[in-house]
């Protein structure tokens, strides 16, 4: 009876790590095809996606995939710090959605804004000591967005846009100048604008109510943008911060093409594409390459991968 005892019980240990090993496998078994990238690029990609239920954080390496986050709640719009150590995203574990950071590997996760609103679309500044997101508080009529900062040191927080009487959200700041760039409410949609942060001046830099989620280049020269004003869809375009040299980059009439993210040595843009607008459509990567204008296939897992930023 005791040895039958000890068989099952090692059998039970067994049968568990065999099970433990193969949930492990779906994600990080680069030996699926599925689950390596088709392009060759360099750097780190982080991403969201949903193919294991719930949005978790993925890191993408030329070699394959790496699931940093692993629980219940959504991890969402993960963005590299200055340095490439940290990596803040967006986690609902309470229910409304609160700002993170962690470290490159996915250990060491803190939250750094919590309170009964919503906080999204973290933005890192260049000194790595600010982080810019958007706040959402249900109004009487509507759900209020506008721009905080949160000081990652003292932990205070403060409205970065007390001037601007509407809605705005999803920022990003410049890393050579004191520019930030953010998406504000026209009369009729939405339009990507800058905010000189020495004088607050606020300069609409696209008309007509669709263009949003800019982003400058490493450099601070130009920023990639998602405008819809082409085809009725989401397309990829690239301006100067000025609002100048608008050219139109992808011409996929099929498809909506948002979310896009620079490489860091400026050659080449990663965003996403799918049939359908909606965030929990079938976004897929792919890669622009700037020079050519020729995009390339890269990621597709068997969830909603969404929100790349590169390092």
């Amino acid at each position: 009876m005791e040895i039958k005892k000890v068989f099952i019980f090692f059998f039970s240990l067994i049968f568990f790590a065999t099970c433990t090993q193969n949930e492990e496998a779906k994600v990080e078994n680069i030996g699926e095809e599925r689950l390596k990238p088709q392009f060759p690029f360099k750097g780190r990609i982080v991403f969201q996606s949903n193919f294991d239920g719930d949005s978790e954080i993925y890191l993408m390496t030329k070699r394959g995939i790496k699931k940093l986050t692993d629980n219940t709640w959504n991890d969402e719009y993960p963005v590299w710090s200055p340095d490439g150590k940290k990596i803040a995203f967006s986690a609902n574990p309470d229910g409304n959605y609160d700002i993170f950071i962690m470290n490159a590997d996915g250990t060491g996760i803190t939250p750094v804004v919590t309170s009964p609103t919503d906080e999204k679309n973290p933005a890192w500044f260049p000194d790595g000591k600010s982080i810019a997101y958007t706040r959402g508080k249900k109004g009487l009529l509507r759900k209020a967005r506008v721009l905080y900062r949160v000081n990652l040191e003292t932990e205070k927080t403060e409205k970065i846009l007390p001037q601007f009487s509407r809605a705005n959200v999803v920022p990003h700041i410049s890393p050579v100048a004191s520019l930030m760039t953010f998406t504000g409410k026209r009369t009729m949609g939405w339009d990507v604008a800058v905010c000189n942060m020495e004088t607050t001046d606020v300069k609409f830099l696209d008309e007509g109510g669709k263009s949003c989620r800019a982003r400058f280049s490493k450099n601070g020269q130009r920023l990639v943008y998602v405008s819809s004003k082409a085809d009725g869809k989401g397309d990829i375009w690239l301006m100067r911060p000025d609002g100048s040299g608008k050219t139109r980059l992808t011409k996929m009439d099929d498809t909506y093409e948002y979310f896009p993210s620079w490489s860091p040595d400026g050659k080449y843009i990663v965003f996403n594409s799918s049939q359908h607008v909606e965030h929990d459509s079938d976004w897929k990567l792919y890669i622009l390459k700037l020079k050519t204008q020729e995009v390339f296939y890269l990621f597709d897992s068997p969830g909603n991968d969404i929100f790349p930023d590169w390092y």
